[in-house]
């Protein structure tokens, strides 16, 4: 599927569309660049801007826990390489980090429009020709390049970093041990058990299982399980 061919909207569960793009690290198919790993995809909407420049040096810090995870990160929005080459010395001397993931440069807004990160609701957040720049979008895609969670803020709102790793922590521990993680979970927490696995299955997998309600059974993780799942 090239940039600009969707035929229906993005969703959980939906396989990222392709794409091949110039990057602050050299030209990229996007399919390529997943390769079997975690990917984070996400958009800012301009180089230079106050908001932009924390989160992504926050991004910048955590990338060592990312990787640790399997993860690779990848940046976009609608500007130039070189606009991005040299807001990169700024990211690194404000946040103390080195940014060393891509940021796609998307001036044309060809993968913006495919992942749909194109701001239809702050009439102010254009560039000096009118056109729309991108939202911060976040997009956690799997090794099989399947989208497993889709994130939206405006442009005036910082994300979490700490939260996208959270949901990658769920995602991979639910992945490995057929489990789900309830409200305000992080790693360490008791999980869920899922609703598929019961009866002798659930007790043997879970011998600590603690049932609240048959629809509701906690468990702990093992030291094992918690870091074979991170």
């Amino acid at each position: 599927m090239s940039s600009t061919e969707r035929t229906e909207p993005l969703r959980l569960g939906s396989i990222a569309p392709n794409f091949k793009a110039e990057t602050t690290g050299g030209p990229i198919n996007f399919h390529e660049f997943i390769g079997e790993n975690w990917v984070i995809l996400f958009s800012h909407p301009e180089d230079y801007t106050p908001v932009c420049t924390t989160e992504l040096g926050a991004f910048a810090e955590l990338e060592p826990q990312f990787t640790k995870r399997g993860v690779k990160l990848i940046g976009l929005s609608a500007n130039t390489i070189e606009s991005h080459g040299g807001w990169i010395k700024d990211i690194d001397e404000i946040s103390g980090s080195k940014l060393r993931f891509p940021i796609i440069g998307d001036k044309e807004r060809r993968v913006a429009l495919t992942y749909d990160m194109i701001d239809h609701q702050d009439a102010t957040n254009v560039d000096s020709k009118g056109i729309a720049f991108t939202i911060r979008s976040v997009f956690i895609i799997d090794p099989k390049k399947i989208i497993r969670t889709i994130l939206s803020y405006p442009a005036s709102t910082g994300r979490n970093t700490a939260e996208v790793l959270r949901i990658v922590d769920s995602l991979q521990t639910g992945d490995k041990h057929r489990v789900t993680t309830p409200i305000n979970w992080v790693p360490g927490d008791d999980v869920i058990v899922h609703p598929s696995v019961q009866g002798e299955e659930a007790e043997k997998l879970f011998p600590k299982m603690t049932v609240v309600k048959p629809y509701l059974r906690f468990t702990p993780l093992s030291k094992e399980q918690t870091s074979a799942a991170l």
